[in-house]
Order: C-alpha cells, then structure tokens, then sequence
C-alpha cells in the first residue's frame, strides 16, 4: 500500500511539473496584455493633449505634427499587428496541454509499466530460485572435479586425490568413474575394510543397485578386514535377498541391528530392509543360560509353549509394576515375532499408561517403540 502511495505522489508531482509552466505562461501573458492596453491608453490620451494644446495655442502647428507622429508610431508599436484572436487561442492550446498532461501522463506510465513491469512478468518461485542455486552449485563441484581429475593425470600417484576424488564421483552419478577412482585409491592408498566396501558400493550403484559377483566379492573382501564394518554387512545381507536367501539375509541384518549403536544413522534402512524380508526388525527377549539348555531336549512345540509361558509371565509382572520401561519393551518384541500384533499394540497402550506420569519413562518408552515400528 505505502509502495502505491508513493507512486501516486510521483504522478503527481510529475504533472505539476508540466502544468507549473503552462500557468506561469498564461499569467504573464494576461499581465502582458494588460500592460500593453495601459500603454495605448496612454498614448490616446497624449494625442488628445496635444490636440488641447494646440488648440490654445500653448503648442505650434509644426511641433504638434511631429508630436502626433511619434506619439502614432509609438502607439501602433504598443497595439502591435496581432489579430484579436491570438490570446483566445493560445488560452485553447494551453488546456489542451493541460488535459493531456492530467490523463495522458498516467495513461502513458500505466501503458508502459503493464507489459515491462511486476503484474504480467512471470513469476519465479523459491523452488525454482532453489533449483537454480542447487544447479549452480552442482556446475561449481563439475568445474572443481575437472580440476581436480587435471591435477591426478599430471599425478596419477596421489592416493589423497583419489580418496577424495571418489564419492565426490559416486554423487555425481558417474559410477563407472567412481569405480575406476576407489581401485587407484586402493592401490596408492593400501587396502581397508571401509575402501574395498566403497568399491563395491560403486560398482553395484553401476549396476542400478544390483549387488553382482564383483561387488559381493569386494564386499567379502571388507567383511574379511573388519568383521563389524556396517557397510559390508548390509550389502552382503542385500546379496542375500537378491539370491533368494530371505532367512540369511534376516539373520545378516540381525546381527548387525545387535552391534548397532541406536543413534546409527543406518538404523532405519536396515531396520526396513529386515522388516522387507519378514524379519520384522525385532529379536526375541534374550534367555538365561539354563533355559536355553534346558529348551535343547525340547520339542518345537515344547519349546513355543515354553516362550509363550515367560511371555504371559512377563506380562503378569508388567500388570504388577509397570514401571520397567525395559520389561515392556521387551514384552512388546516378544509378541512382534510371535506374530501377534495386536497383542503388541495392546501391550504398547498399557506401558504407556503405566508410565503416562513420569515423562523420563515415557519419552525412553515412545523412543524404543519407535524403534520397533510402533510409534503411533
């Protein structure tokens, strides 16, 4: 609204800048007229004098001759040889202007401002101003991996480089020049779990996502380096799946859910890729030393009736003291791999109530459910 108002006082002002000399004109030429019939009077009234003056004989004939012919000549300069219709007109053409300075003026800026101006330019949202800037960024990282790649043909030894060089390829979507990167920063850098699992990253990004031979050997190879590198562990699981081997590939991901710390940002990918499988991202509660032996003599449906019982009994004690965060959790895990899913979820709405008035066991409770996929 304040933008508009100032663009009102500029018209404004505009037009009084073309109308103030208009006015002035007018003005002085009404004064001018004016001053030009003060001055004819005058000079009428200097030839009746001398024709006074003669007639009494205060003036000679031959110098009252001479007086009027000046005095004429002075008074046909003062009336001038203007037709009477000149100020009538000049008066027309000067409103006119006016009229055209009032109307055509902002006809005129509003005839310009419409096709150059904000209304009918086309608008540019922030995504699209984001997508620019993304695209700008990503043509200043090429133009720095073209340096880069210039420098590594000149030094094709520098190990450094191609570390660095790599993922920066695999971002890009260049795998088959990240591959050929991660192999020269093996050889000038020496081997590792974490380098030969990022070659086999590479090459199954390559292979749009298919974990082949080449990529599960490289794979193999880092599990052999590092037994807990979390990279070799999901993919070797991947294979797995790939292969058919849907229990292999839920026990891999086991495994490493077991190690995992819980702020892993890997967590939840391999979370949802044991859920994919049937795993349901969730182990059975652990069992002493002395059940475990005692279950081996047992058939499996002695042995079910006998999870089942330290499930129920767990439970009882739940209903007594349901402030063990950790029993409910447990309890909740237990009826998730037993496939008995409303169970759980019973089991969930009854810990929550059972902790509602301590917010340091409830928040613990709503995050352990959340990890099992129950956070609703």
């Amino acid at each position: 609204m304040t933008l508009w108002f100032v663009f009102a006082l500029m018209t404004v002002a505009a037009i009084f800048a073309v109308l103030w000399p208009l006015g002035r004109g007018a003005g002085a030429e009404n004064q001018g007229s004016q001053n030009q019939g003060s001055e004819v009077a005058v000079y009428k009234d200097q030839l009746a004098e001398i024709e006074r003056d003669l007639a009494a004989g205060l003036i000679a004939a031959p110098e009252a001759e001479a007086a009027r012919v000046e005095i004429s000549r002075r008074l046909l300069a003062a009336a001038g040889s203007e037709p009477a219709m000149a100020p009538k007109s000049s008066l027309k053409w000067r409103r006119v202007a006016a009229v055209l300075a009032l109307v055509g003026l902002p006809l005129v800026a509003i005839g310009i401002y419409m096709p150059l101006g904000s209304p009918l330019l086309r608008d540019f949202p922030l995504a699209q101003r984001e997508r620019g800037s993304g695209s700008g960024m990503a043509q200043s990282l090429e133009n720095l991996v073209v340096q880069v790649e210039q420098h590594l043909e000149k030094n094709p030894t520098d190990g450094r480089g191609w570390n660095v060089l790599a993922p920066v390829l695999e971002r890009l979507g260049r795998f088959d020049d990240a591959v050929r990167a991660y192999r020269n920063s093996l050889t000038y850098n020496g081997e590792s779990a974490e380098r030969r699992s990022d070659l086999g990253e590479a090459i199954a990004a390559a292979a749009n996502g298919v974990v082949t031979a080449e990529a599960k050997g490289e794979f193999e190879r880092a599990h052999a380096l590092d037994a807990g590198d979390p990279k070799a562990n999901y993919f070797l699981g991947l294979a797995a799946e790939q292969d058919g081997r849907k229990d292999d590939a839920a026990n891999i991901w086991r495994a490493l859910l077991a190690k995992a710390p819980a702020d892993a940002p890997w967590r939840p990918l391999v979370q949802t890729s044991l859920a994919r499988v049937g795993g349901d991202g969730v182990t059975m509660p652990a069992l002493s030393d002395e059940t475990i032996a005692a279950s081996k003599d047992m058939n499996a449906g002695d042995r079910n009736a006998m999870v089942r019982g330290m499930v129920e009994r767990l439970a009882t004690r739940l209903k007594q003291n349901g402030d063990d965060v950790e029993g409910w959790l447990r309890l909740v895990r237990a009826y998730l791999v037993m496939g008995d899913r409303d169970k759980a979820m019973g089991a969930s709405t009854d810990a929550r109530q059972a902790v509602a008035n301590d917010a340091a066991r409830l928040r613990q409770l709503n995050e352990g459910l959340k990890t099992l996929g129950l956070d609703g």
